[in-house]
Parts: C-alpha cells; structure tokens; sequence
C-alpha cells in the first residue's frame, strides 16, 4: 500500500501541469522514444530543455536526443536546443568524421554564446546528446553532469562522463581557479558552479572547459535502451536502477514517466528530464 501511495502522490505531481511529454519512432527501423520533463521544487522557472526526434536526410536517418539542464537563467539551454545540433549537422564533415564534427561543433557553439549578445552568456547550461545513425551507430556527446546510460542485455553502461569539480579539480587550478567544498554541500569551481564544463558562464570561463567527452558504440541485437537524463534523476538513482525501471517497460514514454515518478518519490528536488530511446520492441 505504502508504495502505491507515493506512486499516486508523485503521478499526481506530474499532471499538475508542471510537467511535458512526448514519443516518436524511426520511420527506417524498430528504434522509439519517449520523453518527461518535471519542473522541480526549486524556486524558479524550470530550467531543463530537451531534444527528440527522427531526422530523414538523403544520406539517412538521423535520431536526435539531447538534454540540456541550465543555471543561472534558462537562456544558454534555449540556445542549445536551437542551435546545437543544426551546428554539428552543418560540419562538412560529419558523414565521415563525425567526431571531429562534434567537438569543432560544441567549441563553435560555446563561442557563439559567449560572443552573441552582452547577456546571453552571463548563465550557462549542460548538454548531453546522442546521435543515432541510420539505427546503427550512436554517438555519444557530454558536457557537465547530465548523463547518457545504455542498457546491453539488461546491463547498464555509463556512456558519458560526470565533470564535477572535485574530479577536474587540476584542471580548474591550472587554469587560476579554485575548488570549493563548504559542509553540506557539493564541490563548486570558485565557490559558485557545481560542474567543471559548461557552455556560457562567461564569468567563470576562464577557469572551465567547454569541450565534450566523446564516445561511440554499435547497435547491435544485445543494445535494450539509452536512458538520457538530468541529474535531477541521477541524483537519486544509479545508472542500474534506472534500466532496471525502464526495461520494464515497453512504451518508452511511460518508461521515462515511471523514472520521473520514482526520482519524485526518492524526493529530488531538482528539476528532472528524461529521455529512453527503444532499440527493439
């Protein structure tokens, strides 16, 4: 009963008209998705914005997926919703190099928004993206503490890279910056960011990276999901948990919904997206 309770409460939260959802599927292959966006507790408007859908070009199908978890105001995150992934697609190169298309892509972004306009900068934002590849080659693109999993035979695999201050702390101090801890809370660049690499954040530049860590990995029959998130989710859940929920459950929309709940129920405060793309039915 007890667990039933907080399902409702938290489900209740979530049709209170502060949260979105949405799916969509592969018009080439099995692949789907499905998305939930929660705004948190915290006091302001939320800050998370997100990408998902199947692009037809004519040298194949594209699938899309980003977060992007903002701070400080919501307009470096806008910027990357609009602006990122149009920018890696322009690279020349992308069909064949797609990697070097993604870190010449994230470094041209982040000059864009530092340059743009005297505001538009002084905020700043996460990303991780992933591009699927005619169903058969993912690419996986972070930057800060949002976070790609993918579940192989039901087993989880980090696919990003949290860049938190304390494991980046040489960078940062080579750099003129410093790494604070004060009791309580979480280690910040100068006192002030909770993550080491961030696009905008014009006033701490100096002192953080803006390049992503890269990977890449073969879709193949043992590849269940990728679960892309916030860590509103990852705060108070590990990557195994997450699978566990999602492999669950086969609609991919209600998947990402279910983990919005239990994060809910785990009482993140933070504001929570999520993304599961379905390899297979």
């Amino acid at each position: 009963m007890d667990n039933l309770c907080c399902f409702s409460s938290a489900n209740s939260q979530l049709a209170g008209g502060r949260s979105s959802g949405g799916k969509g599927r592969s018009h080439q292959g099995p692949a789907k998705y499905g998305f939930t966006l929660v705004k948190g507790k915290a006091n302001h408007p939320m800050e998370d914005y997100h990408v998902a859908k199947f692009m037809q070009l004519r040298k194949g199908e594209l699938g899309l997926f980003a977060i992007y978890d903002g701070h400080s105001g919501d307009d470096v995150a806008t910027y990357l919703q609009k602006h990122l992934f149009s920018n890696i697609l322009k690279e020349e190169d992308f069909w064949t190099d797609p990697l070097n298309s993604i870190l010449q892509a994230y470094e041209r972004t982040d000059q864009a928004i530092l340059s743009h306009t005297p505001d538009l900068g002084q905020g700043g934002s996460t990303a991780v993206t992933a591009i699927l590849i005619n169903g058969r080659k993912l690419w996986i693109a972070n930057v800060g503490d949002s976070r790609a999993v993918l579940s192989k035979r039901g087993k989880a695999i980090q696919m990003s890279i949290d860049h938190e201050p304390h494991t980046e702390r040489g960078s940062i101090e080579n750099k003129g910056g410093f790494v604070t801890k004060m009791p309580g809370d979480v280690a910040r660049v100068n006192g002030q960011l909770a993550v080491s690499r961030a696009f905008g954040d014009k006033n701490l530049k100096s002192h953080l990276r803006s390049d992503p860590d890269v990977r890449t990995i073969d879709v193949d029959g043992d590849t269940d999901l990728l679960i892309l998130a916030s860590d509103g989710l990852w705060k108070v859940m590990s990557n195994q948990e997450a699978v566990d929920i999602a492999k669950k459950v086969k609609d991919p929309q209600k998947a990402s919904k279910q983990l919005a709940i239990e994060a809910l129920t785990r009482e993140s405060k933070d504001d929570i997206s999520c993304i599961v793309v379905r390899f297979k039915g």
